[in-house]
C-alpha cells in the first residue's frame, strides 16, 4: 500500500520539481558557455605572453640602438673639447687682427676644424664655429644651409647661450634651394674660456636628419616605428619623416606609464591603433627613444585569431540555438502568465487571469487571482467609504452658515428698509439670496472660478453694507482662468478673516482679489494692506480671534487641509505677513 502511495506522489513532485529541472539542465548550457569563455581568456594570455617575450627581443634592439646614438654622441663630444681646447680657434674668433693677421687665422681655423671633421668622416656633416664678434667658419655649408646671420640670432644659438656647459642637440628645420623641407639634428656648445668662464662663441655640428635616420632604420619592420623626442614631447628623429617637428603630450604620458609599468612596456591606443610601446632614455641627449610597435601585426602571424573566432562562433551559435529553445520551453507558461498580468489593467482588474502551464506557474495564477478578488473587495470599500466622506464634508459645509451672520444680515436690511433705502435695501437681499443659493442649494463639489468671484462679491457687499465702504475689495481675474474648477468656499474664509481681523489698528484700507495660471498650476491670492502678524515667516496659518468664522464655520486651516486632501500635499496655503504691512495669502492647486 505504501508502494503505491508513493507511485501517486511520484507525479505530483515531478510536477513540483520540473521548473527545477529545466533550469538545472539550463545551467548545464552555461556552464558550456562558460567554458568557452575560458578558453578565449587562455587564448589572450597566450597573446599576452608571446607580447612579453616579443618585449624583450625588442628591449634587446632598442639597447643596441642606444648603444649606437651613445657612439654618436661620445663621438660629437670628443671633437667638441677638441675646439674648446684649441688656441687657433680662441685666438681666431676673439682677438682683434689686420687683414694678413684675419687670412692666416682663417686658414689656420679651416685646418683645425678639417682636423676635427676627420674623425667624423663616417658622417656627412657642417661643423660651424661661430664668434660672438661675428666672425665664423664652417667645413661645408652645403650639409647645413643657413647664412651667419641666420645662426646668430637662431633660437639654437639662444638656447645654447642659456646652457652654455651643456652639450645640447636641437632640431632645426629649413627648405632647401628646390623649396624641399629638410630636417637637421644639430649639437651645440658654447664656446668657454677655461680660466675666465667667458664665452667666446658657439660650435654646432649639423647632420641631416636623414642621414641620422640611417642608424636605426634597419632596425624597424612593418609596424614597428622608431622616435626620438625631446622632453617637451617633440619629435626629433623619426623613420615616419610625417611626424618630424611635431609635438604630442601623449608621449610624455607614456614615459610616466613606462617607468612605473613593472613590464618595461605599455599596450596603448597611439595614432589610431593599438601599440605596443617600449622606451629608452639616452642620457647624452636628454631624450627618450621609443620603439612603438602595431600590436595586430606583431601578433597576427603568431596566432589564428580568425580560425578562434570561427570555431567559437560556430559554439556559440548552437549553444544559443539550445539555449533559445530550452528557455523557450521553460518559460512558455510563465511569460504568458506575465503577459496577463501586464494587461490586467486594461480590464481594470475586473478579469481572471488563465491558471495553466506548470506547477508552480499555476500556483502564482491562482495566488494572483485571490489577490485580484481581495484588490476588488478593498477598492470597492475604499471608494465607498472616500464618496461617504466627501458628500459629508460637503453637507457639513452646506449647513455651516452662521446663524448670527443670518441674523445680523436680516436685521440690516431690516434697518434699511425702515430708513427708507428700498433700492440698497433690495440689491443687499438680492445678494444675500444669491449667496445662499449658491452655497447651499449648490451641491457640487467644485465651482468655478467665476462663481466664486460672484460669491465673493455678495458677501462683499452685504458686509459693506453692514459696516460701511472703510474697506474696499479689488478683483483681478485673468480671463483664461474663468472656467477653471475650485473647491467651494476656498477664498470666502480669508476675506472674512481679512474684513474682521485685518484692520483693527488701521481705519480702512484694500483687499486685493487676484486669480492666474502659472505653469501648469492655479495661484489665488488674497492680499490686504491691514495690520498684518508678528512671526509669520515660516509661512504658516493665520488664527482667527474668535471660535468659528463669522459666515461658516469653514476656518483658514480647513481650506489648507481640503486641498491638499483633494490635489496632494505639494499644493495648499502660504502665508507671509509683516506687522503694520500687512498679510499676503497664497492658494496653490492644479489648474484643471
Amino acid at each position: 500500500m505504501k508502494d503505491g502511495m508513493h507511485m501517486r506522489m511520484l507525479p505530483e513532485r515531478l510536477r513540483q520539481t520540473r521548473m527545477f529541472t529545466k533550469l538545472f539542465v539550463f545551467a548545464v548550457f552555461m556552464i558550456v558557455t562558460v567554458s568557452i569563455t575560458i578558453t578565449w581568456t587562455t587564448i589572450k594570455m597566450s597573446e599576452r605572453f608571446f607580447i612579453e617575450k616579443f618585449s624583450i627581443v625588442n628591449s634587446r634592439v632598442i639597447a643596441q640602438m642606444k648603444e649606437h646614438f651613445e657612439g654618436y654622441s661620445n663621438e660629437i663630444a670628443v671633437a667638441s673639447q677638441n675646439l674648446l681646447l684649441s688656441r687657433t680657434i680662441r685666438e681666431g674668433l676673439t682677438e682683434k687682427q689686420n687683414n694678413l693677421q684675419k687670412m692666416s687665422s682663417y686658414f689656420n681655423m679651416s685646418q683645425q676644424l678639417k682636423r676635427v671633421r676627420s674623425n667624423l668622416d663616417n658622417y656627412d656633416m657642417s661643423i660651424f664655429v661661430m664668434g660672438k664678434n661675428g666672425i665664423g667658419h664652417t667645413t661645408e655649408r652645403i650639409y647645413w644651409p643657413i647664412s651667419d646671420e641666420e645662426l646668430i640670432t637662431s633660437p639654437i644659438t639662444q638656447k645654447t647661450y642659456a646652457e652654455p656647459k651643456k652639450l645640447m642637440y636641437q632640431l632645426d628645420t629649413r627648405k632647401d634651394d628646390d623649396g624641399k623641407m629638410n630636417h637637421y639634428i644639430v649639437a651645440s656648445l658654447a664656446l668657454m674660456d677655461r680660466i675666465s668662464g667667458d664665452i667666446y662663441g658657439t660650435m654646432y655640428f649639423a647632420l641631416n636628419e636623414k642621414e641620422f635616420r640611417k642608424s636605426y632604420v634597419p632596425y624597424t619592420t612593418k609596424g614597428s616605428n622608431v622616435f626620438i623626442v625631446d622632453k617637451k614631447g617633440e619629435v626629433l628623429s623619426s623613420n615616419m619623416p610625417s611626424l618630424i617637428g611635431k609635438r604630442d603630450a601623449r608621449v610624455l604620458n607614456y614615459v610616466k606609464k613606462i617607468e612605473n609599468s613593472k613590464d618595461g612596456y605599455i599596450v596603448e591606443n597611439f595614432m589610431g591603433k593599438e601599440q605596443i610601446i617600449l622606451m629608452q632614455y639616452l642620457p647624452s641627449y636628454d631624450m627618450y627613444l621609443f620603439n612603438i610597435l602595431d600590436k595586430k601585426a606583431a601578433v597576427e602571424d603568431v596566432i589564428d585569431k580568425r580560425a578562434i573566432v570561427l570555431i567559437c562562433l560556430g559554439i556559440f551559435l548552437a549553444a544559443l540555438i539550445i539555449v533559445f529553445l530550452g528557455t523557450k520551453e521553460m518559460t512558455n507558461s510563465l511569460t504568458k502568465l506575465v503577459r496577463q498580468i501586464s494587461s490586467a489593467p486594461k480590464h481594470g482588474f475586473h478579469q481572471p487571469i488563465e491558471v495553466n502551464g506548470t506547477y508552480e506557474t499555476k500556483q502564482l495564477g491562482e495566488a494572483f487571482n485571490s489577490m485580484f478578488d481581495e484588490l476588488h473587495r478593498y477598492v470597492d470599500e475604499l471608494v465607498d467609504a472616500q464618496k461617504q466622506r466627501r458628500t459629508a464634508e460637503l453637507a457639513a459645509l452646506q449647513q455651516q452658515i452662521n446663524p448670527h451672520f443670518l441674523y445680523n444680515t436680516l436685521t440690516s436690511i431690516k434697518f434699511m428698509v425702515r430708513q427708507g433705502n428700498v433700492e440698497e435695501s433690495e440689491i443687499t437681499l438680492n445678494s444675500f439670496i444669491s449667496l445662499l443659493q449658491n452655497t447651499i442649494g449648490n451641491v457640487s463639489e467644485t465651482i468655478s472660478v467665476r462663481e466664486e468671484m460672484e460669491n465673493l462679491k455678495h458677501y462683499v457687499l452685504i458686509n459693506q453694507k453692514r459696516y460701511g465702504e472703510r474697506i474696499k475689495v479689488n478683483y483681478l481675474i485673468s480671463p483664461d482662468c474663468q472656467e477653471y474648477k475650485i473647491p467651494k468656499l476656498i477664498l470666502q474664509p480669508f476675506i472674512e478673516n481679512s474684513f474682521f481681523h485685518a484692520f483693527n489698528q488701521k481705519p480702512g484700507g484694500y483687499v486685493h482679489v487676484m486669480v492666474w495660471k502659472e505653469n501648469e498650476d492655479l495661484i489665488c491670492e488674497v492680499l490686504d494692506d491691514g495690520d498684518g502678524m508678528e512671526d509669520s515667516s515660516a509661512g504658516r496659518l493665520p488664527q482667527t480671534k474668535r471660535k468659528h468664522q463669522l459666515f461658516s464655520g469653514i476656518g483658514v486651516k480647513n481650506v489648507h487641509e481640503r486641498i491638499q486632501l483633494i490635489y496632494g500635499e505639494e499644493y495648499g496655503v502660504t502665508v507671509s505677513s509683516e506687522a503694520g504691512e500687512g498679510t499676503r495669502i497664497r492658494i496653490s492647486m492644479p489648474a484643471a
